[in-house]
């Protein structure tokens, strides 16, 4: 048959030929008219079919869609298709088209953002190179440059026909199968390599593939800022992402939530948002889960230290963690800390860990649950005693002295350090709990069998005694050092945490090194607390440090920040820091007042 190639004028004439018979001599035939017409049909298909040639065809080898984690390599090992497809000599970049769908919610200021999942897909047809897999890395040196460079794919591929070849995966602006696009003098060095077989190569990217960013500024509406960050709280092998969105994300809240999720799954398998402001009693911030489990127990860890909590009932913020470390490095081993608002125990644990002794309270009953857990989960829960009270009573109840005129001995006791002390390997518990009995001034009778009970177990190589207090304080204001030491290896190493130092007989009325107190929305005000609350006559050494955290904004300084102190405290204040903990919002910021008590914080006694 002839071949009448491109330039061929035959559908013209065949068109003609066929009005002409039609007009004319078949025109009074109507059947043979008929006829003729289905003939002329069948020759116009049979001319197309010579005009336009069938594409050649090739097998598509490898049919790939690439999709996952943003923190993890991808591996190509996706799903092997096959199919006979158009052959093109170069490839193609399919765009996304856009991938939101918008309807009102009863404000076209707040379109509906719908995710659709498929719209994220980009089709890739590039050129690979099968070679034997044992020089792909010295075939990838020589092809530096025009290899695939993408986020997470790799650009050496399995070959599904042959075990022994890998697929080298080239990148876009290889654009025609001669590899003209290379320079010649790499492809001569290849050639020299190893013999090689240029096939077409199919590339997919799903939605799994691109990351919250990238995905987030697709879909939400122009203008409106995609979230930049999120804090995230460990939780056992996985993490909760904490959302804290702005209003103009709030009616985006639902998809942004679920972008993240996707993202981040299964390392993030809760994602919350912040409700409202914090104006609960205990400061414990209302959370919606937006996706994935509503399991809110959970673990963080800081600095070595190991806190668990339950994110829903309990205040924490991980942005902290510098705060804590810098505050607790200006402590010593021995000192005694009094925290007023020692939530789980952010600056407890590692003051604890330090060798101090702490007083920790806080008014949140969880808190001290989980401040309690935390101490015998770092093996701190002989250094710390905890208390769930008003933050008023705490302190107060830190300094009250005995009514008796009797000289007590330590009923209070907490570590002072020194470089060569002998530790004692056993302790009499009977002759102790006989001691204690004898030396305690608060309600002896009603102490003597909390001390008996709280001392059972106690036979460590250090004692640190618990503080006890009359029965009407039991309830919820006696001390309560977070049980015993277990036993065994917990032991040796609380041993070994306190060697070098020994017990002294210091009572918090006598000496307090550091009082902690953050509640930044509120602390200063408790400031007045400490009016007259310290007996001269009893008191030895210097005045505490007070670390008062506070939020200034733009209209506030410092100074009247001291001011507004002072004037709680009745008396000048001489001795301050001002330090700067963070930004929380727009024209507002933490910072942490530290300051030594001023004397005219005393309360004369007469002798």
């Amino acid at each position: 048959m002839h071949n009448f190639g491109h330039g061929s004028n035959l559908p013209f004439l065949v068109e003609h030929l066929n009005l002409f018979l039609v007009t004319t001599i078949f025109k009074k035939t109507p059947y043979i008219q008929q006829g003729f017409m289905t003939f002329m049909v069948l020759i116009k298909q049979l001319v197309t079919r010579v005009e336009s040639p069938p594409p050649r065809t090739q097998y598509q080898p490898l049919q790939l869609e690439i999709g996952g984690d943003d923190s993890r390599p991808i591996k190509m090992d996706g799903t092997i298709r096959f199919a006979k497809e158009e052959h093109k000599e170069s490839p193609t970049f399919n765009n996304h088209s856009a991938a939101v769908e918008t309807t009102a919610m009863g404000s076209s200021n707040n379109p509906e953002v719908i995710l659709d999942e498929t719209k994220f897909e980009e089709k890739l047809n590039l050129w690979a190179l099968r070679i034997p897999c044992k020089l792909c890395k010295l075939a990838t040196r020589i092809l530096n440059g025009y290899l695939i460079d993408k986020p997470r794919v790799k650009p050496i591929a399995e070959d599904p026909l042959c075990q022994k070849n890998r697929y080298l995966v080239l990148s876009e602006k290889v654009k025609s199968q001669d590899l003209s696009d290379i320079p010649e003098k790499k492809l001569d060095e290849l050639k020299g390599l190893c013999e090689f077989e240029v096939v077409p190569y199919s590339l997919t990217l799903g939605y799994s593939y691109w990351s919250a960013d990238h995905v987030l500024k697709q879909i939400l509406p122009h203008g409106v800022d995609v979230p930049s960050s999120f804090e995230t709280i460990v939780k056992a092998n996985s993490h909760i992402a904490h959302l804290n969105l702005h209003d103009e994300l709030l009616p985006y809240k639902d998809v942004i939530a679920k972008v993240i999720y996707d993202k981040n799954y299964p390392r993030i398998k809760s994602v919350v948002n912040k409700v409202g402001t914090i104006t609960n009693e205990f400061r414990v911030p209302e959370f919606e889960v937006l996706a994935g489990e509503h399991d809110m127990i959970t673990e963080v860890k800081q600095y070595g230290v190991t806190f668990k909590l339950d994110f829903s009932l309990v205040y924490w913020n991980s942005r902290l963690e510098h705060e804590h470390s810098r505050l607790v490095s200006q402590f010593k081993a021995g000192e005694t800390i009094c925290d007023m608002f020692a939530g789980i125990g952010p600056f407890a644990i590692p003051a604890a860990q330090k060798g101090c002794i702490v007083y920790a309270n806080d008014l949140n009953p969880d808190s001290v649950k989980y401040l309690k857990v935390n101490a015998k989960i770092n093996k701190v829960d002989d250094h710390i005693f905890t208390y769930n009270l008003d933050a008023r009573k705490f302190i107060s109840q830190m300094m009250e002295v005995p009514n008796s005129e009797i000289k007590l001995e330590s009923n209070v006791p907490i570590l002072e350090t020194r470089e060569t002390c002998e530790i004692q390997d056993h302790v009499d518990l009977n002759s102790e709990n006989e001691k204690l009995t004898a030396d305690l001034g608060h309600s002896i009778n009603s102490s003597a069998e909390n001390i008996q009970s709280s001392t059972t177990n106690a036979a460590t190589s250090v004692i640190a005694v618990k503080r006890s207090f009359s029965s009407s304080h039991e309830e919820n204001g006696n001390a309560n050092g977070t049980d015993n030491l277990e036993s065994g290896g917990t032991k040796g190493k609380a041993n070994k945490r306190k060697r070098g130092s020994h017990i002294s007989d210091t009572k918090t009325w006598e000496h307090i090194d550091h009082v902690i107190m953050n509640l930044p929305a509120s602390a200063i005000e408790f400031l007045d607390a400490f009016k007259g609350l310290i007996h001269k006559k009893y008191w030895k050494g210097p005045l505490p440090w007070i670390h008062c955290y506070c939020f200034i904004r733009a209209t506030e300084t410092p100074e009247s920040i001291i001011s507004s102190a002072e004037s709680l405290l009745n008396a000048h204040i001489q001795e301050s820091i001002f330090h700067k903990v963070r930004d929380v919002a727009p024209n507002k910021a933490m910072f942490c007042l530290s300051f030594r008590l001023p004397e005219a914080c005393f309360v004369e006694v007469d002798q």
